[in-house]
């Protein structure tokens, strides 16, 4: 029996998907899987949960997207674990998950969308503003879930960047860690949520803040203080002599 590298098993209530190799539309080799195979095999799929297994160098881009969004739409709730790599368009197959995971052997790498490009200077120049368009699609999907700025994510994706999972879990791309030992016994996705709530506590706090300390200002507050106390004092000097 020949091993594929794409595979649903289906387990009671729950789903498992194995997306081990290149994300193509065109499926030329046992390891490929395209956007409409993977459509075919849960349309209609009654479960509670899917469980995607994900050990890519990623694809076509406009695969990866559809393959996202047939997840994000399903009504079971989506989990996704990097087993190995999920790269280029895998990583945005990934962040389809309702639970992103990672083990502390394994990797996301994000980058720019790229082709292959002829023609004169006009058409080239527009194939540039067309992948800027195209990228901006996956930037989409990533931000529905990280905790950085699209201006951050960009140089992200700009630098072509591998991701360790401990820099995933606090920019937000996933919401644990397994396989790692935590002496304090506080589950990663719990410090990313402490995290979270920090940052949104800070962010309230600077909305209160002034812009300028203000010297206090001179009132007659200082004569009401002295004549509160004098009165006081007479008071005490009256108990005296009773």
């Amino acid at each position: 029996m020949n091993r594929k590298y794409f595979q649903l098993t289906k387990n009671n209530n729950e789903v498992d998907i194995q997306i081990y190799g290149d994300i193509t539309s065109w499926e030329w080799y046992e390891n490929n899987i395209s956007s409409y195979t993977l459509s075919k095999q849960i349309e209609g799929l009654e479960c509670d949960k899917i469980n995607v297994y994900i050990n890519s160098y990623g694809g076509e881009v406009a695969e990866g997207l559809a393959i996202y969004n047939q997840l994000k739409r399903h009504k079971a709730k989506v989990k996704t674990i990097c087993d190995g790599f999920a790269c280029s368009a895998a990583s945005v197959v990934f962040m389809a998950g309702d639970e992103r995971i990672m083990s502390t052997a394994s990797l996301l790498m994000i980058h720019n969308a790229w082709t292959y490009a002829s023609g004169n200077s006009k058409e080239l120049r527009k194939q540039a503003d067309d992948l800027d368009v195209i990228t901006q699609a996956s930037i989409n999907a990533y931000m529905q879930e990280v905790n950085i700025t699209e201006e951050e994510l960009k140089q992200m994706l700009d630098n072509e960047t591998w991701i360790a999972p401990q820099e995933a879990l606090e920019k937000g791309f996933i919401t644990t860690i397994v396989n790692e030992k935590d002496t304090n016994g506080a589950s990663q996705s719990v410090k990313k949520s402490l995290i979270k709530m920090i940052k949104e506590a800070q962010a309230k706090i600077k909305l209160f803040e002034p812009t300028k300390l203000q010297e206090p200002k001179q009132t007659k507050e200082p004569i009401v203080e002295s004549i509160a106390l004098d009165s006081f004092l007479n008071l005490i000097r009256k108990g005296e002599k009773k």
